[in-house]
């Protein structure tokens, strides 16, 4: 699960190889004790939960890199590792 970004307290990662759970690009968000899955193609939750301030972060920088992020996912489905993106 390789960390493509971190900021503000905020990891993302990729997971190798995750298109069995969701079945759709994802990226997966860690703040605190706070996790969540998140659509690359429209911010929406998935599942789980973060904080409103962090959440609204995250969709802000989804919204900046979503090109990077659906390539990254295609990678990241091959079992490769994905690149890193800059943080907000």
């Amino acid at each position: 699960m390789p960390i493509i970004s971190m900021f503000y307290g905020i990891i993302i990662r990729l997971y190798l190889i995750d298109n069995q759970q969701h079945h759709l690009p994802h990226i997966h968000a860690k703040y605190a004790e706070f996790e969540a899955s998140i659509s690359i193609a429209d911010g929406d939750i998935l599942s789980g939960d973060l904080p409103r301030k962090q959440f609204r972060l995250v969709q802000a920088w989804i919204e900046l890199h979503r090109d990077e992020l659906e390539a990254d996912w295609e990678i990241a489905v091959s079992g490769e590792t994905p690149y890193k993106i800059i943080p907000l």
